[in-house]
């Protein structure tokens, strides 16, 4: 597994690659990350990172590999990505979606244990009512996020061409 860091709205996001998919996100520079990529993957990552980061990428297309966390956990992190760019979901919500109501604190312990954060976006997952409550970023970077997102939906919904 190779590290690489960029620099990006929200500081210093360091990603990492195996060769095939990215395996790993961290929200400051890993000891060993390095400034360039090391391979076509890792450049593939940053590129479309900096696409997110400047509100021109909705949706990442670079595989995706996590080879942990139990059952309960990968599926969660699996409903993350079916979240809509510049939408969020309840924990409640999650949970109901993955049948059982009243797993909202497992989900909020999968969102922290997500290995891919920002990739697989579980800043869009939200307390009740909307409550900004838990993220392993911090929750000034989660602002950052979803304004970000937020920011681009609004542009694309109210721009001339739809």
């Amino acid at each position: 597994m190779r590290w690489t860091v960029l620099d990006s709205p929200i500081g210093e996001f360091s990603v990492a690659t195996d060769g095939r998919a990215i395996c790993g996100t961290h929200f400051t520079r890993v000891a060993d990350a390095v400034d360039e990529p090391a391979d076509d993957l890792a450049a593939q990552v940053i590129e479309e990172l900096r696409a997110y980061f400047a509100g021109d990428l909705t949706a990442f297309t670079v595989p995706v590999s996590v080879p942990r966390g139990s059952e309960f956990e990968r599926a969660v992190w699996r409903e993350m990505t079916t979240i809509p760019y510049g939408e969020t979901l309840t924990y409640g919500d999650v949970a109901r979606r993955l049948g059982d109501a009243s797993a909202a604190r497992a989900v909020g312990v999968a969102c922290n244990r997500n290995p891919v954060p920002v990739v697989v976006p579980c800043h869009r997952i939200v307390g009740a009512g909307g409550k900004l409550v838990g993220f392993g970023g911090g929750l000034d970077r989660k602002v950052k996020l979803l304004e970000l997102e937020a920011g681009v939906a609004l542009r694309h919904a109210w721009s001339p061409s739809g």
